[in-house]
């Protein structure tokens, strides 16, 4: 991607958002139907258990290898803008700003940034609403 912007800026993993997600969420199915009925039959029961446990630890660390990377990129990012508005205006960023908040600012370049931050601030905006308010859009190319 060379250029980025709001209808350009979400980022697909293919392999974990289409491959993985629908491998695991199926297998899970496949084990619930399987548990199912073997308990219908009373055959196999104890098998089924283990199967339909192992798949709910794979989801739980399918859901953890996503969300770690992000909680750690999240605190990242509202260290970098927090120094980036206190380099632009001297002061840190408003506590009021929630980490969403924090994470659309990102996308303003810094002409943009002091003002929009104190806007969000005041107005308690949505991410959405910052994302689609920035004029000139700064690009980051390095999240998860």
């Amino acid at each position: 991607m060379n250029k980025q912007d709001y209808k350009t800026h979400t980022r697909m993993h293919p392999i974990y958002h289409y491959v993985l997600t629908v491998l695991v969420l199926g297998t899970l199915v496949a084990a619930i139907v399987q548990m199912v009925r073997s308990i219908n039959d009373g055959a196999n029961i104890l098998q089924a258990m283990i199967l339909f446990l192992l798949m709910i630890i794979i989801v739980i660390i399918a859901a953890l290898v996503r969300f770690y990377p992000l909680k750690a990129q999240d605190r990242a990012i509202r260290a970098e803008e927090n120094l980036r508005h206190y380099v632009l205006t001297g002061e840190l960023l408003d506590r009021k700003l929630s980490m969403a908040q924090v994470v659309a600012l990102r996308f303003a370049d810094d002409n943009e940034f002091p003002g929009l931050s104190k806007k969000t601030a005041a107005e308690n905006l949505k991410p959405d609403e910052i994302k689609k308010a920035i004029v000139n859009w700064r690009a980051d190319m390095n999240r998860v």
